[in-house]
């Protein structure tokens, strides 16, 4: 009996010591766990095949939408300048104007030339791109003295618009009439079909007529110039009248004046006869009362 009681005994304290090593053991893999977690290195500091896997995955997701600002439409400007310049002198002003309009990489569209009383003119019409504009104006201003200066602008963004989407509109409508056109059989169809067409293309030429306009003054601003220069008018000198010259103005004039009462008398013979006998009549009349 003694012997099987210390067998117990001895089972038991092996089983108390294998417990307490277990629990030693797994304190000493969770310290070891804990360690390593602290100990690795940062994501920036990863082994590049652990960058490689990174990246890979982050090819591989989806991307995340980036919100994007909202497109506003350009405006469409036109720019129009009316100026008045005068000059000293018209050809070398004229001169440096062609130099200007060129270096800014302008055009003339028209010019003319006029000779009035007092004055030396030019009227042209200028054509610059809008980038050019104010320092082409700024230009202008330095080759004489500014008389007169008026800026517009006109804002066609909207118009631009209309006329492009109407014209949009004209070409589906005749595609649709070339389609019908196309698979009609009867002629009195085609005719009609074909009148159509023609009305619709009246409308494209004309749309696209006002379109290329629209588009030629946004791309090309006006200046409507006038540059003149003042004549000086010569003054005669008064003629030197002699007395001789004077005495016989005098003589025709006396003669002028006696030539203009005859012949005023005689306008008058009328009312001189009426008067001849109204006098002879009183005198007859104051005779008998005597």
């Amino acid at each position: 009996m003694n012997y099987t009681f210390g067998i117990t005994l001895g089972l038991a304290a092996w089983l108390c010591g294998c417990s307490h090593a277990q629990k030693e053991a797994g304190g000493a893999v969770a310290d070891s766990v804990q360690a390593n977690v602290m100990m690795a290195p940062p994501l920036d500091a990863a082994s590049p095949d652990q960058r490689s896997e990174s990246a890979t995955a982050d090819v591989q997701a989806p991307p995340m939408p980036v919100p994007t600002a909202a497109v506003v439409p350009a405006r469409l400007l036109i720019y129009h300048a009316d100026l008045r310049l005068k000059v000293v002198s018209l050809p070398r002003a004229s001169a440096s104007l062609d130099s200007l309009v060129r270096r800014t990489g302008g055009y003339l569209s028209a010019a003319t030339e006029a000779r009035t009383d007092g004055e030396w003119r030019q009227a042209m019409t200028i054509r610059v791109a809008p980038a050019r504009f104010q320092a082409l104006m700024a230009a202008l201003g330095g080759l004489g003295t500014v008389e007169e200066k008026k800026l517009t602008t006109d804002d066609v963004t909207a118009q631009h618009a209309d006329v492009a989407a109407r014209l949009a509109t004209k070409r589906a409508v005749e595609k649709r009439y070339v389609d019908l056109l196309s698979r009609a059989r009867k002629i009195s169809e085609i005719l009609e079909i074909e009148g159509k067409i023609g009305e619709v293309r009246e409308e494209i030429e004309s749309t696209e007529s006002r379109l290329k306009t629209l588009n030629d003054e946004v791309a090309y601003s006006t200046i409507s110039l006038i540059c003149y220069q003042p004549l000086v008018q010569p003054v005669h000198d008064a003629p030197v009248v002699s007395f001789a010259s004077r005495l016989v103005d005098s003589f025709y004039s006396g003669w002028t004046l006696l030539t203009s009462l005859l012949i005023g008398l005689v306008s008058i013979w009328p009312l001189l006869v009426v008067a001849a006998l109204s006098w002879v009549a009183m005198r007859r009349w104051r005779r008998r009362l005597a």
